[in-house]
């Protein structure tokens, strides 16, 4: 029996040993982020190319600037122009933060296309949409709360089809309109929606922080 437990305990501890002597994985490189830094001109964005190209910068500045950025908006049909949903202008996944946790595997996890990947939800919240810089974005319960990020999408990642303005004249208006807010920390708002919590109450820089953000957005790799 002593022979036998000691066979039995060799061979356990060897198997913890090549266990332990296995590489751990390399992380992922980032194809995700919430912009650290918004415009600074409420909701107008100079439309999509520029939010892209703010998407496109920051990444720059963080180092992953050999992938080609979008942001997540949408824009409604406008002057003989068709909408844009913005789940169609982000790749196909997965997406990983700056500190490589993954956030959605594709576009229908990211969106809970299936009941199965509905009951499950992706993986954005506080901890993991962070800052290109791999900083936290502050939300309920910090100074200030800039939880707001702008989307003008349905909880689909589809535009809206209702005639009303829900990306500040598609991104291009610090003034007049609204536009339809996430909440990256997945509080407040009446619902844990990331990307279609509620409107603002304005597109001016004033107006986005008085609902709780400062006009950051969504970026994910689309490559």
């Amino acid at each position: 029996m002593k022979m036998l437990a000691a066979l039995v305990l060799s061979v356990a501890l060897g198997a913890y040993l090549v266990e332990a002597q296995q590489p751990a994985a390399p992380q992922q490189p980032m194809s995700f982020f919430v912009t650290s830094v918004g415009l600074g001109n409420g909701a107008n964005l100079g439309g999509l190319a520029g939010a892209d190209r703010h998407c496109q910068a920051l990444a720059t500045a963080a180092g992953a600037g050999s992938k080609t950025w979008h942001a997540y908006l949408s824009v409604s049909a406008s002057g003989g122009q068709p909408a844009v949903n913005a789940r169609d202008r982000i790749g196909s996944g997965p997406w990983y933060s700056a500190k490589g946790a993954r956030i959605a595997q594709n576009v229908g996890d990211l969106h809970g296309d299936t009941i199965e990947q509905a009951r499950l939800g992706n993986n954005i919240n506080k901890t993991t949409a962070i800052s290109e810089k791999g900083e936290p974005i502050k939300g309920v319960g910090d100074t200030p709360n800039q939880h707001d990020i702008l989307t003008g999408s349905q909880t689909d990642g589809r535009a809206y089809t209702d005639g009303a303005d829900h990306t500040c004249g598609n991104w291009t208006s610090g003034a007049a309109g609204t536009a339809q807010l996430g909440h990256h920390d997945r509080t407040g708002g009446g619902n844990t929606s990331w990307n279609a919590t509620h409107p603002s109450r304005g597109c001016s820089q004033e107006n986005l922080v008085a609902t709780g953000g400062a006009g950051l957005m969504y970026c994910f790799a689309i490559n």
